[in-house]
């Protein structure tokens, strides 16, 4: 057999059927994929257009210039007539501790002195006789009372007593949350905390801060055990009053 027909052989059969069948299904697939991009390509452009929402029809603004509105109307009502006067009625008679004095020394116009049912309505000066139940005309009844709040002491403050602010340490104890960082740490430490305690007893809120610690991780489960712990209240003259006291409080694992 020669070498051309050899040659021959090799090119009808084998890999180059192969590689001819790949190419042809290659440009085939290639085809098929562009169709379907071209196609998806045309729906989403049709989807656009159709679901494209329409434009709303609003009403037209009219546009007005101030010289162009009508006058105001006018009210020619008559204002309406005052209050009448307030009509006080109250005792004739006078509030006041009686002095005896001589017949001749007793003025003409002197009432009589108010009794006992008369004194929280009648005046220094007496009413003008028309008693129906009221205050006398000269009684100031609707003047404010100005009441003076007590001035709360600062923190800072000292104040002497005659028994200062207890905690109860039971409550204290229990109110104590070991923080879980400084547990698992194995750290202890202590907190000293200042606290402005009311005549109930109670911590004053917002009126608390620490004065000394020895780990900052202490510091708000100290805080915490303190606000919710109630003390004695300090006493002064015999009442209780408002005193800023100084706590400690010690963390140890046990």
């Amino acid at each position: 057999m020669s070498t051309a027909s050899i040659a021959l052989t090799a090119k009808s059969y084998g890999a180059f059927e192969m590689k001819e069948y790949i190419r042809k299904s290659t440009v085939k697939a290639t085809i098929i994929t562009m169709s379907i991009l071209l196609l998806l390509l045309l729906i989403y452009v049709v989807v656009k257009v159709v679901a494209k929402p329409s434009l709303k029809i609003v009403a037209p603004i009219t546009k007005m210039k101030l010289e162009n509105l009508p006058p105001p109307p006018v009210d020619n009502a008559p204002p309406p007539p005052p209050p009448p006067p307030e009509v006080y009625t109250g005792p004739a008679a006078r509030a006041g501790t009686p002095v005896p004095v001589p017949d001749a020394e007793i003025a003409p116009d002197v009432k009589d002195f108010a009794k006992n049912d008369e004194v929280a309505r009648a005046s220094a000066e007496g009413g003008d006789g028309q008693d129906f139940g009221g205050f006398a005309s000269n009684v100031k009844v609707d003047q404010p009372i100005n009441v003076k709040k007590e001035a709360e002491p600062s923190l800072d403050d000292f104040i002497a007593t005659e028994k200062d602010p207890e905690p109860n340490y039971a409550q204290l104890q229990k109110n104590i949350v070991y923080p879980e960082m400084a547990r698992r740490a194995g750290l202890e430490g202590k907190v000293i905390i200042r606290v402005l305690v009311g005549k109930d007893g109670k911590p004053k809120p917002g009126k608390v801060r620490v004065e000394d610690s020895t780990n900052e991780l202490f510091n708000q489960a100290a805080l915490d055990a303190i606000m919710k712990t109630s003390f004695t209240p300090a006493i002064q003259n015999g009442q209780p009053i408002e005193v800023p006291v100084t706590v400690p409080i010690v963390f140890r694992l046990r």
